[in-house]
This record gives C-alpha cells, sequence and structure tokens, in this order.
C-alpha cells in the first residue's frame, strides 16, 4: 500500500514567490508542489496538495484526512499558526501525525510570530529553510512510519 500524505497551505501562501520574497522566498507555491510531488515519486508515496486563505476549509479539509485515506499531514498554518486554537483543536482531534513547516524562522521574526499554537500537536516543527522545509516534512514523516 502506498502511503498518502496531505500538504496544507493556509492564508496567504497562494501568494508565494511574489510576497515579500526577501522573507518567504521566490518560488510558488506550485514550483513547492511540484518538487514535493518529485521526492515522493523517489520515496515511493504520494502527496495531495491543497491551500486555502479560509480558516473553516482547512479545519473540514483536516477532519477528512483520515477518513480519505492519508497517513499524514504536512501543514503551513501561515497566519493561523499564531492566532487559531479552532485550527489546533482540529490537529489535536484526528490521530495522524502532522508536521508544521514555516518557510521563515518563526523564532527570529517579530514577537507576536514567536508562538505557535498548533506546536503542541504536531509531532516536529521545521523552520527557516524556506521551501526545502516540506520535503523535510515529508522526509521527516516517511521516517517515522517505516
Amino acid at each position: 500500500m502506498v502511503l498518502r500524505f496531505l500538504l496544507l497551505n493556509g492564508p496567504n501562501l497562494n501568494l508565494l514567490g511574489r510576497r515579500e520574497p526577501e522573507v518567504y522566498g521566490r518560488q510558488t507555491l506550485d514550483d513547492i508542489n511540484r518538487d514535493v510531488n518529485l521526492l515522493a515519486a523517489d520515496l515511493g508515496c504520494e502527496v495531495e496538495a491543497f491551500q486555502t486563505n479560509h480558516e473553516g476549509v482547512l479545519i473540514d479539509r483536516i477532519h477528512a484526512a483520515a477518513d480519505d485515506g492519508f497517513a499524514a499531514i504536512i501543514i503551513n498554518p501561515g497566519g493561523y499558526t499564531h492566532t487559531s486554537i479552532a485550527l489546533r483543536d482540529a490537529l489535536s482531534s484526528i490521530e495522524l501525525p502532522t508536521v508544521e513547516v514555516h518557510l521563515s524562522n518563526i523564532h527570529a521574526r517579530e514577537t507576536f510570530r514567536h508562538h505557535s499554537y498548533v506546536a503542541g500537536v504536531v509531532v516536529g516543527q521545521i523552520a527557516g529553510f524556506g521551501a526545502v522545509g516540506y520535503q523535510l516534512a515529508l522526509r521527516g514523516l516517511m521516517a517515522r512510519l517505516s
């Protein structure tokens, strides 16, 4: 059976490549998704990517993940990282290992970005490695599930 991973991206990440490239890099979300899918093919797994700017839609996708056959989740919650207890509750209500990814080092930025509501309910957090952070998350989850 092929392991399937859900790759979730929250608000404003659809603007990657154009939005503050000095902070978030020049790669677009399509570039990131392509690179993660290439790695997934090499690792013998599958990744389905989903992005939304809407908190409730993100939560609904998390709730459906296990029923949809996903083994784990990779999530960049964007700004919801620092604001959404509801997102934290959604992640804690499912039994799928999840890795939190941030393109920038949130701990080296503005003080309000230092706190992650979801960090306490995920198996790991990767921050500051740019787009390669998504690939690191996939590799980490593959190792954890092997």
